[in-house]
């Protein structure tokens, strides 16, 4: 504050002041010169003033329309996968994700451009020159800047803006919900409702569905219908092959054939170990019976954050996740040895039956791909 500045007024009459002379107090306390300082609208009621709050109560509303949008589109729209065949199923599937973003996008957006036009068209531009200071703030300061915040919302006429107030509240709020519907949204299905069925993250799609079902090893051709079973002198040694469970009851059942490839806990990687790779291989304690000779399988659902561990080098038999570059140990139970994955992937205990195709034993004995909040390990 400069020492030719006014005196700073006493406690009783700083008291009885009002908004404008404090106003007029602070300004002059802090060594500002107030060049210009214009009222955006010094005729009340004019329709141009009355056009510019439409325009943006208008972007409030929108934003808070499209929030809204978001939030629906979020919990009931058809999200879950549908083929091509049934066209007009998959095309509104096809919309899910595109929604998704273009209503959150928007919400984002009219509530930007609603409150860039409101500072543009309501709030004072003010001009003013002012000498920097040094030092804390004193009572006199908190009082008078106080008043000057309240000054500079009265003259941005915003108490009397009950549209954009509302739409404004609305749009503000709408988002608000849409930003709590993302973590809520993953918890209204509930996975632990039913946990012994193989829709749970216990189990996958090579459940045996019934007492002494068999669960045969397919190859995805690109044809649904078309079975195409593994037997164990298929694959040569030192070959890597993704197969999907197959069930007899499944056979002209279009709708389950296409289902068991697309469930992401069905791909499995059916590994041939050449024999002096075989003859070195170490098994996991509980596990040991698991392969059948030189052939073992595992889990093609990385154990770090789920993603498909697609690349088997067979020179070092070493099975590698192209997102994080997590590397497992064909060898060795399929543990972790290079990467952030830090537990094996599950193996998959195979057989094979009369005819010499290759058969699961049974389900994974544990949670495929990543942690989750029940698991122990």
């Amino acid at each position: 504050m400069s020492a030719e500045g006014p005196k700073p007024p006493s406690e009783a009459e700083l008291a009885e002041m009002d908004r404008d002379q404090l106003v007029k107090l602070g300004t002059a306390l802090d060594g500002v010169e107030l060049v210009d300082y214009p009222t955006p609208w010094p005729v009340e009621g004019t329709k141009a003033e009355k056009r510019a709050e439409r325009v943006v109560a208008a972007w409030f509303a929108i934003s808070a329309i499209a929030g809204l949008a978001f939030v629906v589109s979020l919990i009931w729209w058809p999200w879950q996968y549908q083929a091509p065949d049934n066209e007009h199923a998959a095309f509104l599937y096809s919309l899910y994700t595109p929604f998704l973003g273009v209503t959150l996008g928007i919400a984002i957006l009219g509530l930007g451009i609603g409150a860039l036009l409101y500072t543009k068209k309501f709030i004072p531009a003010e001009t003013a020159i002012q000498q920097r200071g040094d030092g804390g703030s004193s009572e006199v300061d908190k009082a008078t800047i106080l008043a000057q915040l309240a000054d500079s919302g009265s003259r941005s006429t915003i108490a009397r803006r009950s549209l954009i107030k509302r739409t404004a509240g609305a749009g503000a709020g709408v988002l608000g919900l849409a930003v709590a519907a993302l973590p809520v949204a993953s918890f209204i299905k509930d996975p632990w409702k039913d946990t012994d069925n193989k829709e749970s993250l216990w189990h996958t799609g090579w459940l045996p569905e019934k007492a002494g079902e068999v669960v045969y090893m397919r190859r995805n051709t690109g044809k649904p219908e078309e079975i195409n079973l593994v037997k164990a002198e298929d694959l040569d040694a030192g070959a890597m092959e993704t197969v999907f469970p197959f069930r007899e009851s499944e056979r002209g059942n279009h709708e389950a054939l296409s289902a068991a490839f697309k469930r992401i806990d069905n791909p499995v990687m059916l590994i041939r170990l050449r024999p002096t790779d075989a003859a070195r291989a170490v098994k996991r304690s509980g596990q040991e019976d698991f392969n059948f000779g030189d052939y073992y399988a595992y889990t093609k659902i990385c154990s770090h954050v789920g993603c498909p561990t697609s690349l088997y080098e067979q020179r070092t038999n070493r099975i590698l996740c192209p997102c994080h570059q997590s590397q497992f140990d064909a060898l060795h139970y399929g543990k972790p040895i290079f990467g952030p994955a830090t537990r094996p992937l599950a193996q998959l205990p195979i057989t094979v039956d009369a005819q010499g195709y290759l058969i699961a034993r049974g389900d994974f004995i544990e949670a495929i791909g990543p942690a989750f909040w029940e698991r122990k390990s």
